[in-house]
């Protein structure tokens, strides 16, 4: 398997790792799947958790490794809450969170943030760059809980992700995770409309402190 981490080719200077592309590309058509709604995003996403893991391990970027971890953890969550509420073609319905849903993904999101940097700094081996992975590690898991949930929110996580997590695979060696993050981000806008819109025809208005 050695041959994963080796180079695939040069592209305006930067080396591209096979697992970098494959694992990339993979996840692209995950995210596609997403956009469609289709059950099979799930599994498509735990393979390209796995074949990422194997390339930031590789690479002791502990913070990105991990965010692999969770990918694959909770698309298993994925593949049982989509089965649940799959309809008859398939697809699962879509809404916005509630308030209640944002302010606990919100705060989620920044104690976790906070906890996972601490545990970095503690433990220097374990990152070279504790905030934005604590950051990477943790906005992953929130955007991944919403989209399991059907929630639109998911697409302005994923953004939020990509916005640290484009220069620092950069900075890291990773520019097909780069390059691609950047197509990450047009393909969320697009996915992000539709949810939106499909949202609004399902007539699933948000509820001041409805229940979650």
């Amino acid at each position: 398997m050695n041959w994963l981490n080796s180079e695939a080719f040069t592209l305006f200077d930067q080396h591209i790792k096979w697992s970098d592309m494959i694992g990339n590309v993979i996840g692209l058509i995950a995210l596609a799947l997403g956009w469609r709604r289709s059950i099979w995003s799930w599994p498509v996403q735990f393979l390209s958790g796995v074949i990422l893991f194997a390339a930031f391990a590789t690479a002791h970027l502990s913070g990105s490794a991990g965010k692999q971890v969770v990918v694959m953890v909770v698309a298993v969550y994925g593949w049982w809450q989509w089965n649940r509420g799959k309809g008859q073609d398939g697809s699962i319905a879509v809404r916005f969170a509630t308030w209640r849903e944002r302010a606990a993904m919100a705060g989620a999101a920044a104690v976790g943030t906070v906890a996972v940097a601490g545990l970095f700094f503690a433990y220097p081996s374990l990152s070279w760059d504790p905030w934005p992975d604590a950051y990477i590690f943790v906005g992953t898991i929130v955007a991944m809980y919403a989209q399991a949930r059907g929630m639109v929110e998911f697409w302005f996580a994923w953004l939020l992700v990509d916005l640290v997590g484009v220069p620092l695979n950069f900075a890291n060696g990773f520019a097909f995770s780069g390059f691609v993050y950047v197509l990450y981000g047009a393909l969320v806008l697009w996915g992000m409309r539709d949810w939106w819109l499909r949202s609004r025809k399902a007539g699933q208005p948000v509820l001041e402190g409805a229940p979650a």
